[in-house]
Protein backbone atom coordinates (compact mmCIF):
# COMPACT_ATOMS: atom_id res chain seq x y z
CA UNK A 1 0.00 0.00 0.00
CA UNK A 2 2.70 2.24 0.69
CA UNK A 3 3.85 2.25 -2.57
CA UNK A 4 0.71 3.57 -3.63
CA UNK A 5 1.99 7.15 -2.21
CA UNK A 6 5.07 6.80 -3.02
CA UNK A 7 7.21 5.21 -0.22
CA UNK A 8 8.11 2.17 0.38
CA UNK A 9 9.12 -0.53 3.46
CA UNK A 10 12.37 -2.10 4.57
CA UNK A 11 10.80 -4.23 6.55
CA UNK A 12 9.04 -6.21 3.26
CA UNK A 13 11.27 -7.96 0.77
CA UNK A 14 9.23 -8.13 -2.10
CA UNK A 15 12.26 -8.36 -4.69
CA UNK A 16 12.79 -11.74 -6.18
CA UNK A 17 14.67 -12.77 -8.53
CA UNK A 18 12.88 -15.29 -10.49
CA UNK A 19 13.67 -16.48 -14.07
CA UNK A 20 10.43 -17.12 -14.87
CA UNK A 21 8.79 -14.23 -13.46
CA UNK A 22 6.16 -12.77 -16.21
CA UNK A 23 4.94 -9.93 -13.88
CA UNK A 24 1.88 -8.92 -11.83
CA UNK A 25 -0.63 -9.60 -15.20
CA UNK A 26 -4.02 -8.18 -15.00
CA UNK A 27 -4.18 -4.91 -12.35
CA UNK A 28 -7.61 -3.34 -12.02
CA UNK A 29 -6.38 -0.96 -9.23
CA UNK A 30 -3.35 1.63 -10.58
CA UNK A 31 -2.11 4.65 -10.54
CA UNK A 32 -3.37 5.14 -14.24
CA UNK A 33 -6.35 3.49 -13.92
CA UNK A 34 -7.52 5.81 -11.02
CA UNK A 35 -6.49 8.60 -12.97
CA UNK A 36 -8.45 7.40 -16.08
CA UNK A 37 -11.44 7.00 -13.78
CA UNK A 38 -11.24 10.45 -11.88
CA UNK A 39 -11.46 11.71 -15.46
CA UNK A 40 -14.39 9.71 -16.90
CA UNK A 41 -16.53 10.60 -13.93
CA UNK A 42 -15.63 13.88 -13.80
CA UNK A 43 -16.36 14.92 -17.31
CA UNK A 44 -19.76 12.52 -17.17
CA UNK A 45 -20.67 13.95 -14.37
CA UNK A 46 -20.39 17.53 -15.45
CA UNK A 47 -22.04 16.71 -19.05
CA UNK A 48 -24.94 14.78 -16.64
CA UNK A 49 -25.55 18.18 -14.61
CA UNK A 50 -25.88 19.98 -17.44
CA UNK A 51 -28.01 17.90 -18.89
CA UNK A 52 -30.34 18.46 -15.89
CA UNK A 53 -30.21 14.72 -14.37
CA UNK A 54 -30.86 13.82 -10.85
CA UNK A 55 -27.98 14.07 -8.62
CA UNK A 56 -28.11 10.40 -8.00
CA UNK A 57 -28.70 8.98 -11.39
CA UNK A 58 -25.65 11.65 -12.35
CA UNK A 59 -23.33 9.74 -9.33
CA UNK A 60 -24.56 6.07 -10.93
CA UNK A 61 -23.79 7.23 -14.56
CA UNK A 62 -20.62 8.82 -13.53
CA UNK A 63 -19.32 5.85 -11.66
CA UNK A 64 -20.43 3.41 -14.68
CA UNK A 65 -18.73 5.21 -16.93
CA UNK A 66 -15.70 5.68 -14.81
CA UNK A 67 -15.29 1.95 -13.88
CA UNK A 68 -15.84 1.39 -17.47
CA UNK A 69 -13.07 3.33 -18.36
CA UNK A 70 -10.37 1.81 -16.25
CA UNK A 71 -11.10 -1.73 -16.96
CA UNK A 72 -10.56 -0.46 -20.67
CA UNK A 73 -7.37 0.94 -19.66
CA UNK A 74 -6.19 -1.94 -17.08
CA UNK A 75 -7.16 -4.68 -20.37
CA UNK A 76 -5.08 -1.83 -22.59
CA UNK A 77 -1.92 -2.36 -20.43
CA UNK A 78 -2.45 -5.87 -19.70
CA UNK A 79 -2.33 -6.74 -23.44
CA UNK A 80 0.81 -4.24 -24.27
CA UNK A 81 2.55 -5.58 -21.41
CA UNK A 82 1.67 -9.22 -23.18
CA UNK A 83 3.68 -7.91 -26.27
CA UNK A 84 7.32 -7.60 -24.84
CA UNK A 85 9.97 -10.16 -25.43
CA UNK A 86 13.02 -10.96 -23.55
CA UNK A 87 15.39 -12.06 -27.12
CA UNK A 88 17.42 -14.40 -24.88
CA UNK A 89 18.82 -16.74 -27.15
CA UNK A 90 18.47 -20.44 -26.05
CA UNK A 91 20.81 -22.59 -27.19
CA UNK A 92 18.63 -25.91 -26.35
CA UNK A 93 16.47 -24.86 -28.80
CA UNK A 94 18.73 -25.41 -31.56
CA UNK A 95 18.64 -29.12 -30.84
CA UNK A 96 17.43 -31.00 -33.89
CA UNK A 97 17.78 -28.13 -35.93
CA UNK A 98 19.67 -28.17 -39.56
CA UNK A 99 22.11 -26.19 -40.93
CA UNK A 100 25.38 -25.55 -42.48
CA UNK A 101 29.32 -25.85 -41.61
CA UNK A 102 30.69 -22.29 -41.72
CA UNK A 103 34.28 -22.76 -40.61
CA UNK A 104 35.67 -26.38 -40.35
CA UNK A 105 34.69 -28.68 -37.53
CA UNK A 106 37.61 -31.04 -36.20
CA UNK A 107 37.05 -34.53 -36.01
CA UNK A 108 36.98 -35.61 -32.78
CA UNK A 109 35.87 -32.22 -30.76
CA UNK A 110 39.79 -31.12 -31.98
CA UNK A 111 38.63 -27.66 -32.73
CA UNK A 112 36.13 -25.63 -32.61
CA UNK A 113 34.73 -24.38 -36.06
CA UNK A 114 31.26 -22.58 -37.02
CA UNK A 115 27.86 -23.34 -37.96
CA UNK A 116 24.79 -21.33 -39.48
CA UNK A 117 22.24 -22.82 -37.39
CA UNK A 118 18.67 -21.21 -38.03
CA UNK A 119 17.32 -20.83 -33.58
CA UNK A 120 14.29 -19.05 -32.80
CA UNK A 121 13.25 -17.67 -36.14
CA UNK A 122 16.86 -16.05 -36.99
CA UNK A 123 19.72 -17.71 -38.38
CA UNK A 124 22.58 -17.67 -36.60
CA UNK A 125 26.20 -18.09 -36.55
CA UNK A 126 27.23 -20.33 -33.73
CA UNK A 127 30.56 -22.02 -31.89
CA UNK A 128 29.84 -25.91 -33.00
CA UNK A 129 32.12 -29.20 -32.01
CA UNK A 130 31.33 -33.33 -33.99
CA UNK A 131 32.20 -36.72 -32.83
CA UNK A 132 33.10 -37.59 -36.16
CA UNK A 133 35.88 -39.25 -36.99
CA UNK A 134 36.51 -36.49 -40.17
CA UNK A 135 36.43 -33.03 -40.50
CA UNK A 136 33.35 -31.24 -41.02
CA UNK A 137 34.58 -28.82 -43.96
CA UNK A 138 33.01 -25.40 -45.02
CA UNK A 139 29.53 -26.15 -46.96
CA UNK A 140 28.72 -29.27 -45.59
CA UNK A 141 24.84 -29.73 -43.91
CA UNK A 142 24.67 -30.63 -40.35
CA UNK A 143 22.22 -31.59 -37.68
CA UNK A 144 22.45 -30.37 -34.10
CA UNK A 145 22.85 -33.11 -31.54
CA UNK A 146 23.08 -31.82 -28.53
CA UNK A 147 24.65 -28.33 -26.35
CA UNK A 148 27.65 -28.46 -24.06
CA UNK A 149 26.64 -26.01 -20.86
CA UNK A 150 28.67 -23.18 -21.93
CA UNK A 151 26.33 -23.00 -25.32
CA UNK A 152 28.53 -25.08 -28.29
CA UNK A 153 27.07 -26.96 -30.46
CA UNK A 154 27.48 -30.87 -30.96
CA UNK A 155 26.63 -31.60 -34.71
CA UNK A 156 27.16 -34.48 -36.91
CA UNK A 157 26.71 -34.82 -40.49
CA UNK A 158 23.30 -34.90 -42.19
CA UNK A 159 24.37 -36.56 -45.37
CA UNK A 160 26.63 -38.88 -44.80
Amino acid sequence: MTTFIGGDSADLDTDAEIETDTGIGFQFITFKNLVGFFTLFGWSGIACIDAGLSKPLTIIIALIAGLIMMAIMAGMFYYMNKLNHSGTLNYKNAIGGVGEVYLTIGANRSSIGKAHIRIQGALRELEALTDAQVDLKSGTVISVTSVTDNGILIVEQLNK
